[in-house]
């Protein structure tokens, strides 16, 4: 099956051969309606094992899958009236980052997110989701208009990062991001961000730093992907699942080393799977954030970012494990 993951395949036989009964029981003369209800409850029960025990490395290809919902396909189901705007005031515009204004509940907000293509061609236009300097810096233009106008702000996250191409460098890719972390630092409205796919180095990171983190239940947020970690470590990529398994990168491990505020959970098997129901509960997440942050004053919003972020993390002394208090 197109998309098919690896450790779904088990999943995706059974479903098959219970739909090949059904066809058969349709055009022959034969009652299979008890053998296939014995199947139907054998798929629930290797569903709920299957995917209740998701393994790092299976995330990381949920995150990566072709079908998952991107920034737009958010935007299509959580919002209304958005008017994209486009460019950097400075050298062009970049499609690998879109955003602009929009409605959320009635309440008018700015929308900025990484944005892949659906097929190849798009992916081209849109650089796979890696930006260039000039998508930070319209993300940039984005976010002070927001700060002007009092609109809170929310990013989606999904990128394997900044594209690394030696035109972007040219052009300031280092300190375009290193600008968006300053500003975003001190912005005066309130700043929700949520990793919907890859959250990648960098590239992610430039449109990360507000006061509520986000994640998606299969999403990823990482330094390095597993693949170049396991090329730095090991010499070796092949061993990226290795590498996914020691990194922490998944929602679970990050909510417990406290980089992320909430898990948004996500439809059996995956956000592809359904995107209705998937955007209803970022929404869930969505109208919380807002109506805990919203009663927040300007001041009270910088001084909460930035306790958010001195927090994360914990520092052990040697002594702790010689047992020296």
């Amino acid at each position: 099956m197109v998309g098919e993951l690896e450790f779904e395949k088990p999943v995706t036989e059974l479903r098959k051969k219970i739909t090949e009964l059904k066809e058969f029981t349709a055009n022959a003369d034969v009652d299979l309606s008890s053998e296939i209800s014995r199947l139907e409850e054998r798929l629930q029960k290797l569903e709920n094992e299957i995917y209740s025990n998701i393994k790092p490395w299976d995330r990381v290809q949920i995150a990566r899958h072709p079908n998952r919902p991107s920034t737009l396909d958010y935007i299509e189901e959580l919002f209304t009236d958005f008017f994209e705007c486009h460019g950097d005031r400075l050298y062009s515009d970049d499609e690998a980052i879109v955003g602009g204004i929009a409605k959320f509940q009635g309440v008018p907000v700015t929308v900025i997110g990484h944005q892949r293509g659906k097929d190849t061609k798009e992916n081209i236009r849109r650089n796979f989701g890696m930006p260039h300097p000039e998508g930070y810096r319209k993300a940039l233009r984005l976010m002070k208009q927001a700060d002007k106008f009092g609109r809170p702000i929310i990013c989606f996250i999904d990128t394997k990062g900044a594209y690394p191409g030696k035109a972007a460098e040219e052009r300031g890719q280092s300190e375009a991001i290193a600008r968006n972390l300053f500003e975003m630092a001190g912005l005066t409205v309130p700043v929700i961000c949520i990793v919907i796919g890859e959250g990648g180095s960098g590239g992610a990171l430039a449109l990360g730093v507000g006061n509520h983190l986000l994640m998606l239940e299969n999403s990823t947020y990482s330094v390095i992907s597993p693949e170049g970690a396991a090329a730095l470590l090991w010499k070796d990529a092949s061993l990226a699942k290795k590498a996914a398994e020691t990194m922490k990168i998944t929602a679970p491990d990050l909510k417990e080393l406290g980089v992320v505020d909430e898990i948004i959970p996500e439809v059996k098997g995956g956000a592809h799977k359904d995107i209705k129901e998937q955007a209803s509960f970022i929404r869930n997440e969505l109208e919380r954030s807002m109506a805990s942050l919203g009663k927040m004053e300007k001041a009270s919003l910088i001084e909460h970012r930035y306790n958010k972020y001195k927090a994360i993390g914990k520092v052990s002394f040697a002594g702790e494990y010689l047992g020296v208090k």
